[in-house]
């Protein structure tokens, strides 16, 4: 129907003629809005677009409508390429976009390697060095056991010395549940510093 008793629709006002109420432009060209048929109708004509509405469900001619009006626009601006050109640089910007987003993947895909590569290696120092770690507290403990025994052995021939009481036999036993652990572990020998067995006095 029309606009308004007294308003002719946008395309009956440029066509210069009576809106009837069952015209077929008026709810898709108000009064408001002249340029939007005024394209249409030097693009397609207006002839073809009562055609095609016509043709059309009413639930459909809207959107028909908004599409011959952009079209229309769009070859008004750019009479070579129209609605087509700007198709082609969202479908070029889409294209890049796509590879952009390939190539940060395959980047990330670097990086997360390198990481879980890294963290294998950290892994592996860590271990290492807490097996280093133990074997050198095990090291250091048979140390200090090795030092405290030598302390008592000389502790034992000090007394020895000043005393002179000890059994010979004695002092066997003492000494070798002094070092006797000891002999598990070889002692590096200093060249004519070695202890002399001392007998009985």
């Amino acid at each position: 129907m029309a606009s308004s008793s007294n308003s002719p629709c946008a395309a009956c006002k440029f066509l210069r003629r009576k809106c009837i109420p069952e015209c077929v432009f008026a709810p898709y060209f108000p009064p408001d809005q002249p340029q939007k048929f005024a394209n249409v109708h030097k693009v397609f004509g207006a002839s073809n677009v009562t055609k095609l509405l016509n043709e059309l469900h009413p639930h459909q001619r809207e959107d028909a409508v908004n599409s011959l009006a952009y079209e229309a626009d769009m070859r008004l601006r750019d009479p070579v390429y129209g609605c087509v050109g700007v198709i082609s640089l969202l479908q070029h910007q889409l294209r890049q976009l796509q590879m952009d987003l390939s190539c940060a993947k395959s980047e990330l895909s670097k990086y997360q390697n390198v990481g879980i590569a890294g963290h294998g290696l950290i892994a592996a120092a860590a271990a290492a060095n807490t097996q280093m770690g133990i074997g050198l507290g095990r090291d250091q403990f048979f140390a200090r056991e090795q030092q405290m025994m030598m302390r008592n052995y000389d502790s034992e021939m000090a007394r020895l010395g000043v005393n002179g009481a000890y059994d010979a036999s004695l002092l066997a036993m003492n000494v070798s549940a002094s070092i006797g652990p000891l002999g598990q572990f070889p002692q590096p020998r200093a060249g004519g510093d070695e202890r002399r067995t001392i007998g009985p006095s």
